[in-house]
């Protein structure tokens, strides 16, 4: 319980996807300017990652190692992930077309999310990672680290929206300069997972 507990707080804080790996940046930057678009994508992202590492785990084992073919695992993972975006697309534009609308063209881009592909390839380079369970607990850390850094960098740009931000440092590069204080904040947690655990 306690490896399980590590892997998840590790995903969310210290090795943040997108603040700590830098993958996922586009989705990051593109659809956190709102709370409701940055929740909805975040959800979206962690739902994936999870389905994801549920297929392409089995697959990876049980198909690509016994034949030898390893070495077409990306190909692969992106295969399955475009197909699981597909499916998301097309159940939000049918249940949630508000949502749908909101996410626009970020939502076809989670096929492209390196976060997404990111998550499951470290299923299978991460040492600690040793089960199918323990690889969805990594992809479930992964996803609430993504939507933690989704809702916080929205909060972040609703009030430098309200701020006398100079006019030389309006728009990307006042973003910029926030998305990289917002990461540096994570860098406080870099110890905290091994002190705390052990792990």
């Amino acid at each position: 319980m306690l490896k399980i507990t590590a892997i998840i707080l590790a995903g969310i804080l210290t090795n943040n996807m997108v603040l700590s790996k830098f993958l996922g940046i586009c989705p990051f930057l593109g659809v956190s300017k709102k709370y409701n678009t940055a929740f909805a994508m975040g959800v979206a992202v962690t739902l994936v990652m999870l389905v994801a590492t549920a297929v392409t785990y089995p697959l990876y084992t049980l198909v690509l190692l016994p034949l030898k073919i390893e070495y077409l695992q990306t190909i692969a993972f992106i295969l399955v992930i475009a197909a699981l975006v597909q499916l998301i697309e097309i159940l939000l534009k049918r249940f949630l077309p508000p949502i749908y609308k909101a996410l626009g063209i970020y939502l076809p881009l989670i096929t492209t999310n390196c976060a997404v592909l990111g998550i499951t390839l470290l299923n299978f380079t991460d040492t600690k990672i040793t089960s199918f369970g323990l690889a969805l607990c990594n992809a479930l850390g992964g996803g609430l680290g993504f939507l933690l850094a989704m809702m916080l960098f929205a909060g972040v740009r609703t009030r430098i929206e309200k701020s006398d931000v100079p006019p030389f440092l309006q728009g990307l590069p006042i973003t910029l300069i926030s998305a990289a204080i917002v990461s540096l904040s994570f860098l406080g947690f870099a110890g905290l997972i091994e002190n705390l655990t052990g792990f």
